[in-house]
C-alpha cells in the first residue's frame, strides 16, 4: 500500500500562493490516477483537484478552478498542488490520495496527516 505524506502548508495573506507536495512511498504511484482534498473545520472533506497518471487529464473543483494548478512527477513519487491568488476560504488541511476521476472520490478510507493552510484576510 502507498504510504503519502503531506507538506508545504503554512499561513499566507490573501492573495499569496503556496505549492503543497505529497510524497508516496512504492512502486505504485505512477499507476494511480491521484487528487488533492480539504477539510475546514466543521465541514466534509471536499475534492480539490485531481490529475490521471499520465498527466494528460487534470480536474478541478469550480472553486479552485483558474487558481490551482495540480502536477505530478512520477519520477519522484511526488504528487504537486500550486495554489495562487489563496483566498480565506481556501483555509483548510490538505490531503492528497489516490482518487477515481472524473467524479473525485477517494480511492483509499485511510489518510495521511494532512498539511494546514491558513490564508488571512
Amino acid at each position: 500500500q502507498v504510504q503519502l505524506v503531506e507538506s508545504g502548508g503554512g499561513l499566507v495573506r490573501a492573495g499569496g500562493s503556496l505549492r503543497l507536495s505529497c510524497a508516496a512511498s512504492g512502486r505504485t504511484f505512477s499507476s494511480y490516477n491521484m487528487g488533492w482534498f480539504r477539510q475546514a473545520p466543521g465541514k466534509e472533506r471536499e475534492f480539490v483537484a485531481g490529475i490521471n497518471w499520465s498527466s494528460s487529464e487534470t480536474y478541478y473543483a469550480d472553486s479552485v478552478k483558474g487558481r490551482f494548478t495540480i502536477s505530478r512527477a512520477n519520477a519522484k513519487n511526488t504528487l504537486y498542488l500550486q495554489m495562487n491568488s489563496l483566498k480565506p476560504e481556501d483555509t483548510a488541511a490538505y490531503y492528497c490520495n489516490a482518487v477515481y476521476l472524473p467524479i473525485g472520490k477517494p480511492r483509499n478510507n485511510s489518510w495521511g496527516q494532512g498539511t494546514q493552510v491558513t490564508v488571512s484576510s
